[in-house]
């Protein structure tokens, strides 16, 4: 059955991180635990999910028939661009920040949670990344007229349980 109330559009929302081993929200509302700080704000393209699979076909010598298929990489990342340069923009993007300075290094890679929260009107979808890092930064452009923006890639990876990422949705709620 078809149900047009069903469809969700990302009308606002918020980005957060926090230091590592700071405990995740496991439901779609309630407050988020006090380390976690809010990035500001986001390009109009979003955030942008992607899971990316490879397999491989496993065939038999009768007739080629394709008997199993076996996975050989499974990535789950969730792309957006900064738009405000903040503390703690430049602190996620740069991988640190002190007192106005911060320094462009090798290894300034962290790992965190990440929680991206979704609203459409009273609807709400909470996206929780247990442990993400920041693996692509793309090229930041000083340019008169327009901002100063940090995209970046959060690549996910396995909690405990083996999940890389935990949606919440109010459906449960409605």
């Amino acid at each position: 059955m078809t149900t047009a109330a069903d469809v969700r559009v990302a009308v606002t929302g918020g980005v957060y991180t926090a230091p590592a081993g700071t405990a995740v929200p496991t439901t779609v509302s309630g407050a988020l635990n006090g380390a976690f700080e809010e990035l500001g704000y986001l390009s109009e393209e979003g955030v942008t999910q992607t899971i990316d699979e490879s397999t491989t076909r496993i065939k038999a010598w009768q007739n080629g028939d394709t008997v199993r298929v076996v996975q050989d990489s499974h990535a789950v990342t969730y792309a957006m661009t900064f738009l405000e340069t903040s503390e703690a923009v430049l602190e996620a993007y740069y991988g640190n920040y002190d007192a106005g300075v911060v320094e462009i290094r090798g290894d300034s890679r962290t790992r965190q949670p990440w929680v991206l929260n979704i609203v459409d009107g009273d609807h709400l979808m909470r996206v929780v990344i247990p442990d993400g890092e920041i693996t692509d930064r793309g090229d930041v452009q000083y340019v008169n007229g327009n901002a100063v923006m940090y995209p970046v890639t959060i690549e996910c990876y396995p909690d405990g349980t083996g999940a890389k990422a935990y949606v919440y949705t109010d459906l449960e709620e409605s």
